[in-house]
């Protein structure tokens, strides 16, 4: 795909989105043959329910790509029913052991889209303290937990500058049915989302449309001296989400220093991120896309060349991997650094892998 291609692609899917999780969403002014080609990117995304959102209340919505769109939002729908009851399971049988966990990501951020079917999610990710692990995976692991995919953690890498008691502390709790659910604070959330965003490389839409619907749910106090930490290098990757978020989404923020450093994000970012919205499948939902581990070519040799183009890694994510800034100077340092690291790896498993080869033959 041409450059000029994935830009204009990309920016198809950057005009449907924009705004789209705001209850009264300006309608999207869009063509059908535009709606054809940019249904797919959608619903490879998971922002399909969002299109539907910006064409329900016009003509296309009776058109065969709005009615993919339409039923995807239905499906998702109920399969939100379905994951609410999960949780409400999860929570009270954790709470049953003495244990309060913390849910963060999925449904934590996709209450706050104006409909049930907005926004879709898998895994019900829990924050537990350490202490707690092990109960809890014995807990899951019981007969009648075995249907909630739960993905565990005691520790959240996007906040390794604040300890999980402080976590804990300020985290809140919010109605689902009758069962209280525990949340981060909305300054530990939303820095999570801006980090994950950029960990992933931020191929995904859906993540930056939950950076435009965080910033329009801040609540009054929001205090952004916690949200962006002591750390510059936080503060920068947190700016830089929101800058995206402004420039591709339509997305508001009320605080003008905070806006105005958004505002300095360099270009490159923002050509990457339509670059990979224009063919998400193209890179298999990831950004660092590869058939097969490096060290499997240490039995079969066969396509490790080939495969080598595939590794090389997205600037954004090579960037965030080596604790790089997110500036108007050039990505090759950050991607070479991140092969590097990459190739560190390798060397320090190759004792390790020749062994598994010997004891395959």
């Amino acid at each position: 795909m041409s450059e000029s291609l994935a830009h204009s692609r990309g920016a198809l899917v950057s005009a449907v989105l924009a705004g789209s999780w705001r209850p009264q969403s300006i309608e999207a002014k869009i063509s059908q043959s535009q709606l054809d080609e940019v249904t797919p990117l959608l619903h490879e995304s998971g922002a399909a329910a969002l299109g539907w959102h910006r064409i329900s209340r016009t003509d296309l919505r009776s058109s065969p790509s709005g009615d993919l769109l339409h039923q995807i939002y239905r499906l998702q729908t109920l399969q939100a029913a379905i994951n609410e009851t999960k949780i409400r399971k999860v929570f009270s049988r954790l709470r049953s052991a003495g244990i309060e966990p913390i849910i963060f990501k999925g449904w934590s951020i996709a209450r706050l889209y104006p409909e049930q079917g907005s926004r879709p999610y898998g895994d019900i990710d829990i924050l537990v303290r350490p202490e707690d692990r092990e109960a809890v995976k014995e807990l899951l692991n019981e007969p009648e937990m075995r249907d909630c995919w739960v993905d565990l953690h005691d520790r959240l890498s996007e906040l390794n500058d604040r300890k999980i008691d402080d976590l804990f502390e300020r985290s809140q709790l919010v109605s689902l049915g009758d069962e209280q659910i525990r949340i981060l604070a909305p300054e530990d959330h939303f820095g999570l989302l801006a980090i994950h965003l950029l960990r992933h490389g931020a191929w995904r839409p859906l993540w930056l449309c939950d950076i435009g619907i965080a910033l329009d749910s801040l609540p009054e106090k929001f205090d952004w001296d916690l949200c962006l930490g002591k750390s510059k290098l936080r503060r920068n990757w947190i700016t830089s989400a929101i800058g995206l978020a402004q420039a591709l989404l339509d997305a508001q923020i009320n605080e003008p220093a905070i806006a105005e450093q958004a505002k300095q994000i360099p270009v490159w970012l923002v050509r990457n991120v339509l670059k990979q919205w224009a063919a998400p499948s193209a890179s298999n939902q990831e950004p660092n896309n590869h058939r097969a581990p490096i060290a499997s070519y240490l039995r079969d040799p066969r396509g490790v060349l080939g495969d080598l183009r595939r590794r090389w890694p997205n600037p954004i994510l090579a960037t965030i991997s080596i604790n790089g800034k997110l500036n108007r100077l050039p990505r090759l340092p950050y991607q070479l650094g991140n092969c590097l690291n990459r190739t560190a790896k390798l060397v320090w498993q190759f004792p390790s892998r020749l062994s598994e080869k010997s004891d395959l033959q």
